[in-house]
């Protein structure tokens, strides 16, 4: 049903309206509101705020039509406003064009054209809506979405490649938040949110910063990829920054006592980039995966509190970028034979 504003000081007007369109409003296309002068429909905008269209005349005691105008463009831009006044000179049509009117009818009404400029007006204010939620809901999305995928959904061949993937060199890292389990089962859902998402700020503008991007959330883990020239050096000087930045936090924040420490896993190698999921269900995610992310998550699992921890391979390409000290060999899980793994120190 579109909520329809008239603003007219004939009292007549109102039952001539009623009239003409009872059959809209009994079949619950339109439902009329009304008002004697501009500030009173600014009242009734106030009482009514889904209304979509205001008929206004010009010629009106406290307020005019075309001071309403000015205001409505202030206060309601989605509104649009139709003028229905006698003073149909090219002079007021302008002045109410030029302050933001729709649409301008002359009385006598002609109701059939009335009716018609209506659910022209009335399109265009639906338009005006969905492009409104569409942006909106865009900008929801880059929230999400990491920005890879946005220019990748932007390009021509986005629907036939929706399960096309690629085989590349990157850097995966595994951060994980030492000990949060503890404290989601101790205070409130609001105060868990409310303090990871403060940790995760620090730890993604780290990230951010050496042109890493996230590719997930898990729990209170982070994911990060890292591609291009150097993709390995700014893993690590991402997260040992990540690691200091943590470590001056404070230990007591929203009414929580707890100091904040990262554990974190590094792997560098040839890993598979696309879209993993199910096309007929139009449920996909854009991710990385292969044995050097699995080992990645490993090497976290397996790094103590405060360690950055790395594989034999990622160490030889490094070691001389970075001060490392050999941990020893250690059985990852799932994997046949122990593996030998340095902890970056800085």
């Amino acid at each position: 049903m579109a909520k329809i504003l008239v603003v007219d000081d004939e009292p007549d007007l109102e039952i001539l309206i009623r009239q003409k369109f009872r059959k809209k409003i009994r079949d619950g296309e339109y439902e009329f509101v009304f008002a004697s002068n501009g500030r009173h429909a600014l009242e009734q905008l106030e009482q009514h705020p889904d209304v979509e269209v205001v008929l206004s005349d010009i010629n009106m005691p406290e307020m005019d039509g075309l001071t309403l105008l000015s205001k409505l463009n202030e206060q309601h831009a989605l509104l649009k406003a139709v003028i229905v006044s006698a003073y149909g000179d090219m002079e007021n049509i302008r002045t109410a064009m030029n302050r933001g009117a729709f649409d301008f009818v002359t009385k006598p009404v002609n109701f059939l054209d009335l009716e018609l400029t209506i659910d022209k007006t009335l399109a265009h204010v639906g338009q005006l809506r969905q492009t409104l939620k569409a942006v909106k809901e865009n900008n929801i999305l880059k929230m999400y979405v990491d920005e890879t995928v946005l220019h990748f959904m932007d390009s021509r061949e986005f629907e036939t490649s929706l399960m096309a993937s690629e085989t590349l060199e990157a850097s995966i890292a595994f951060i994980d938040i030492c000990g949060f389990t503890s404290i989601s089962e101790n205070e409130t859902p609001n105060n868990v949110v409310k303090l990871l998402n403060s940790y995760f700020d620090v730890m993604v503008k780290q990230i951010i910063n050496h042109e890493g991007y996230i590719d997930k959330f898990i729990g209170d883990a982070i994911m990060a990829v890292f591609r291009g020239e150097f993709h390995l050096d700014r893993a690590i000087d991402a997260c040992l920054a990540v690691r200091t930045e943590i470590a001056r936090l404070p230990a007591s924040t929203e009414n929580i006592t707890y100091k904040p420490n990262v554990s974190i896993g590094i792997n560098s190698g040839e890993v598979v980039s696309g879209n993993i999921g199910s096309a007929s269900l139009r449920r996909l995610d854009y991710t990385v995966i292969g044995d050097v992310v699995n080992t990645s998550q490993r090497l976290q699992s397996a790094a103590k509190q405060g360690q950055i921890i790395i594989g034999e391979n990622a160490w030889e390409k490094i070691k001389d970028s970075f001060k490392c000290v050999k941990v020893g060999e250690i059985t990852l899980k799932n994997k046949q034979k122990p593996v030998v793994v340095y902890e970056v120190i800085s």
